[in-house]
């Protein structure tokens, strides 16, 4: 039995999708510690704005598949090789600039970001995420029928996924910006925040190095 609106994919087909990359996304990985970091420090408004920067970028993803242009990437180990590390060193670079940051006594860095600066890092963080390439080019595909339109069936399947994503992460920006008092910060403690921030960035381009 198909939904109304959604006639070329099954409910059985899209439920089983959800359950099947809900778990990966819950998994802690390069969005998700981003996310936390930026809400660690920032409070949650920053953790939501983080996690509309990752929903834009796997909106890219979405694009592209849909287009069949990102095939020709994840047909490629030479240029999926140089995705993965250029964002493991743009994670770096981040987690460099926290510690920086935590090294200096003053004001905290991240609490006087601009909102557009946290999005586009966000962004930056999801496009150059290989977990994310890989769940749309090695997972989706596998639950797509492909005697119908595959690029409908994409955008549905991609739909679903960037939804799973925002309720996550909105959910974990929200239960850690409640714990967090930041207008309470003392020099010392954002100074710990800071440093566990950009430590959390780092084990997050260890994710990617190792995949």
């Amino acid at each position: 039995m198909a939904w109304p609106m959604l006639p070329l994919m099954e409910t059985a087909t899209l439920i089983l999708f959800a359950a099947t990359v809900l778990p990966l996304i819950c998994t802690p990985g390069p969005d998700m510690l981003f996310v936390a970091s930026q809400a660690i420090s920032g409070g949650a408004s920053a953790g939501l704005r983080a996690t509309a920067g990752i929903c834009l970028g796997y909106i890219v993803h979405s694009i592209l598949v849909a287009l069949g242009v990102a095939a020709v990437i994840a047909a490629s180990p030479v240029l999926f090789e140089a995705l993965r590390w250029f964002g493991v060193a743009y994670l770096v670079y981040l987690a460099s600039q926290l510690v920086r940051s935590a090294s200096r006594r003053g004001k905290a860095t991240l609490f006087t970001a601009p909102d557009v600066a946290v999005l586009q890092r966000g962004f930056f963080t999801a496009v150059l995420n290989p977990k994310g390439v890989m769940i749309y080019f090695a997972i989706l595909p596998q639950f797509m029928n492909h005697t119908l339109n595959i690029s409908v069936q994409a955008a549905i399947l991609s739909a679903i996924f960037v939804a799973l994503c925002a309720m996550v992460y909105v959910i974990l920006s929200l239960i850690i910006g409640a714990s967090s008092h930041r207008g309470n910060f003392d020099d010392r403690r954002r100074r710990m925040v800071e440093g566990g921030a950009g430590c959390l960035l780092i084990v997050a381009a260890g994710f990617m190095a190792l995949r």
